[in-house]
């Protein structure tokens, strides 16, 4: 719910990052001439945004939930999290959320921050695996907003890579959700005769997206080519990201007048692919081939190539771009002071 607080001006919004779990991820999974049994035990990262309303609101929202507190996953996702240990889920995004990060400034408060059952206003899923997911029962009277065919996705699956077995269809509370545009897309990815198909809000939806919601459309911003405003004054981006899974959108958040910050997700893993120092990675996929983290290697290799195009002609251009990766824990070690109660 939105509150009377200490605002930045309209157009602005102000950003934390909130402790959401660890997992382990094996290196050769995610870049190549990786060593074969390393694992990096990183952070699934969430943020707090808020957005000042000229009435002198405070509309909160959270990107991604990151992972299960309790890792009640399906069959078919418990059995494969022994590739994903060890798993660390004693502080989770609602946890944050009220108490602060333990080891932020202001951290680790006994009183309450921000109460999940009742503050927040928005959650935006980057997208529907399963340490992004979290515990949506936290935050009953959120909405929640995802990419086009997301609902889909975790009612059906999508084609051999994600079969239904692999997503709990009551993820997420579908009279509370709000998908974004579909977007037109050549070529096959998308296309696929299983790919998800865009669910339209029902007649007896309990969401309740911004008032801008009507107009929402896909636009050009610099190099992406397709943008979403999400609150209508320029302050936080929704972007769409093929390739990782169906219906991945990253956000741009402008913290002032040309400073920026980019939540990339799960764009990319490790940020020696953003630095060129290394390559998406390729392991077995099981069945005689190689296949990447990625639904469509190619694909998820071109959103890469806008996003650094983007980052080097906007900060060109004299604008400040911090770009932060949903699992990078170099950037989560340097910037505790940027964790809820903190700002970035």
């Amino acid at each position: 719910m939105a509150t009377a607080l200490s605002k930045p001006p309209p157009g602005f919004v102000t950003l934390s990052a909130l402790d959401a779990g660890h997992l382990s991820l094996p290196e050769h999974m995610f870049v190549n001439d990786a060593d074969p049994v390393k694992k990096n035990l990183v952070p699934s990262l969430s943020f707090l945004i808020r957005h000042a309303s000229p009435d002198g609101s405070v509309t909160n929202l959270v990107f991604d939930l990151g992972v299960k507190r309790d890792l009640n996953y399906t069959p078919a996702q418990q059995n494969e999290l022994d590739i994903w240990r060890p798993l660390i889920t004693e502080t989770d995004c609602a946890k944050s959320l009220r108490n602060g990060v333990a080891d932020a400034p202001g951290g680790a408060s006994n009183g309450v921050l921000l109460d999940p059952t009742k503050d927040i206003d928005y959650i935006i899923i980057s997208h529907a695996h399963w340490d992004h997911t979290g515990t949506p029962s936290d935050f009953p009277t959120a909405t929640f907003a995802v990419g086009s065919g997301t609902l889909d996705l975790f009612q059906n699956g999508a084609g051999p890579a994600y079969p239904s077995i692999f997503f709990n269809k009551d993820e997420l509370p579908a009279l509370r959700t709000v998908e974004f545009p579909p977007v037109v897309r050549t070529g096959v990815y998308g296309n696929e005769p299983f790919a998800p198909k865009h669910t339209p809000l029902p007649s007896n939806t309990q969401a309740k997206p911004p008032a801008v919601a009507a107009s929402w459309a896909w636009k050009p911003f610099g190099d992406l080519p397709n943008a979403l405003d999400f609150f209508g004054d320029g302050s936080l981006y929704v972007v769409d990201t093929p390739g990782h899974i169906y219906g991945h959108v990253n956000l741009l958040a402008r913290l002032g007048e040309r400073r920026y910050v980019y939540l990339a997700a799960d764009c990319c893993h490790d940020r020696r692919l953003v630095t060129g120092e290394k390559e998406i990675g390729l392991y077995d996929d099981g069945h005689g081939g190689l296949r990447s983290i990625h639904t469509d290697t190619e694909e998820a290799r071109r959103s890469l190539e806008r996003l650094k195009t983007f980052l080097k002609n906007h900060r060109a251009e004299g604008n400040e771009v911090e770009l932060i990766l949903a699992h990078d824990p170099v950037w989560r070690k340097e910037n505790v002071h940027a964790c809820w109660p903190g700002k970035v």
